[in-house]
């Protein structure tokens, strides 16, 4: 991340794409837990804030009964691909709070809108390859990474016009560890990159980021971080929504970021998933907090 970029904050108070309620309380915690206060430390100018009223749940599912919430789904991914658009057409790094995974689906759809070629890195214990047809509970906060590849019968230009799906062969999943079986074979027939947990605690967090990098700033316009707080251990981070052991440690965790800070290449990120009604003291958000700060070049020296 180069010095003195501009950042839109953009809030996403919007849980109906998860199965437990809280998530929707994300953005705000983060606000709570000293997010403006972080930012200032960083060479970066927070020249907006914005918040997408979320959609009330309505009494049906639409058209497609497989999926739960789709119209409210559709309509908050609409208002968060506008706020994502305008940002990057105003030169600034949009910094979007989720909320449930669900809301990256309208950030990717805002981002593709405007660059033709994004890279996608993923953290996240779980891989978002569900579709309508695969996926057990029928939430959308498992089926982003299948929307943005286009597999999925909701596609991003549904949701912004000149939305297009993202190439497989730039987008990373990191700190996986729980995954369906459709979702595996997806992985594997498509040749997806991705380091679970295991592929991290062989190779080490340097070398998995440093991969990463080269796989999705492989000729593209830019990288897009979505960092699921449920990527970390559930003994740094309790307050998320699907919490799953085994995950990235604290300095795991913001080493990877501070690398990602230092490629210079990423041009947005969504942090989700964070839950107040589950978090201790707001251990989570603070950790959120830091993740973002340490994303936007945030150094300790």
């Amino acid at each position: 991340m180069t010095n003195d970029k501009q950042v839109n904050i953009i809030q996403v108070p919007f849980g109906l794409g998860s199965g437990r309620p809280g998530t929707e309380t994300g953005p705000d915690s983060m606000m709570q837990a000293g997010l403006l206060r972080q930012l200032r430390k960083t060479a970066n100018i927070i020249s907006c804030e914005n918040k997408v009223r979320s959609p009330r749940p309505s009494a049906g599912n639409g058209i497609d009964s497989s999926t739960k919430h789709l119209p409210e789904v559709l309509e908050m991914s609409t208002h968060v691909a506008r706020h994502v658009s305008q940002a990057v057409g105003s030169g600034a790094v949009p910094v979007v709070l989720g909320g449930d995974h669900s809301v990256t689906i309208g950030v990717l759809a805002g981002l593709t809108a405007n660059f033709r070629n994004m890279g996608v890195i993923y953290f996240d214990a779980h891989a978002g390859l569900s579709t309508e047809d695969t996926s057990p509970t029928g939430h959308w906060n498992g089926m982003p990474l299948a929307v943005a590849l286009g597999r999925t019968r909701l596609q991003l230009n549904d949701i912004a016009e000149q939305a297009i799906a993202v190439n497989k062969e730039n987008v990373v999943l990191i700190g996986v560890r729980d995954v369906e079986p459709a979702e595996r074979e997806l992985l594997l027939a498509e040749g997806i990159a991705c380091f679970t947990m295991h592929e991290i605690d062989r190779m080490g967090i340097e070398n998995v980021i440093k991969k990463a990098l080269d796989i999705a700033g492989n000729g593209t316009d830019g990288i897009h971080v979505s960092f699921d707080a449920d990527c970390l251990d559930p003994l740094e981070a309790p307050g998320v929504g699907m919490p799953v052991p085994g995950g990235l440690t604290y300095r795991e965790a913001h080493f990877a970021c501070e690398l990602l800070a230092e490629s210079s290449k990423i041009t947005s990120i969504d942090m989700v998933e964070v839950n107040s009604v589950l978090d201790e003291s707001r251990r989570t958000a603070r950790l959120a907090v830091g993740l973002i700060a340490s994303l936007l070049g945030k150094r300790i020296i």
